[in-house]
């Protein structure tokens, strides 16, 4: 059931764009990460290109990476089984080889950007390119202790990363008390490592 209100009106749905993510582990010490997006329409649909019926998709476009435990790139892989425009979006899929040797935790989203925005790539393989880095981590997160790394003393990778986890929050210290910085502590703590350094 959905946990949205009530739309108070009659309406009709027109579009359907679904998004689906997987995260593998290889028996050769490497990560897939693959993903799915399609597009389907509630009527039919018609360009100078072609028609499309009700639930026919007019996008349906994989990815899939490969990734070593240090979240870098060691291959990747585009392929449109269904586009609007046949014989012109799906030609740019090779170019997404250029993925190999980012690496997801650092600049990714700008280096994508950089490589693939515009005219350069296709906006739907790029769009999906950008949540990439957060099912990595979830896969990874599947296999961790919560407490792996604790006694190195390194921070866990979600704290300070959203809301909830920031690091002067009751959520923090209940569940992980050795990040705990109280909330005057835990600003001014923040605050002092993003600001700029000192000329």
């Amino acid at each position: 059931m959905m946990p949205l209100s009530k739309v108070p009106v009659a309406r009709k749905k027109l579009h359907n764009r679904h998004l689906a993510l997987q995260g593998w582990k290889r028996e050769d010490g490497l990560w897939d990460i693959e993903g799915r997006l399609t597009d389907t329409k509630d009527q039919d649909y018609v360009l100078g290109s072609g028609a499309w019926q009700p639930g026919e998709p007019v996008h349906d476009m994989w990815v899939r990476i490969t990734i070593d435990r240090q979240f870098n790139i060691r291959a990747a892989e585009v392929h449109s089984v269904a586009v609007p425009y046949r014989g012109s979006c799906d030609q740019v899929a090779p170019a997404y080889r250029q993925l190999v040797g980012l690496n997801l935790m650092h600049d990714f989203r700008r280096n994508v950007q950089a490589l693939f925005g515009t005219v350069k790539g296709c906006s739907h393989v790029t769009e999906m390119l950008m949540v990439l880095p957060a099912v990595a981590f979830q896969t990874f997160a599947s296999e961790m202790s919560e407490t792996e790394g604790w006694e190195t003393g390194e921070k866990p990778f979600p704290l300070d990363k959203c809301h909830a986890l920031e690091a002067t929050t009751e959520t923090v210290r209940r569940y992980y008390p050795l990040w705990y910085r109280g909330e005057k502590r835990g600003r001014q703590m923040l605050e002092r490592e993003t600001e700029p350094d000192a000329a």
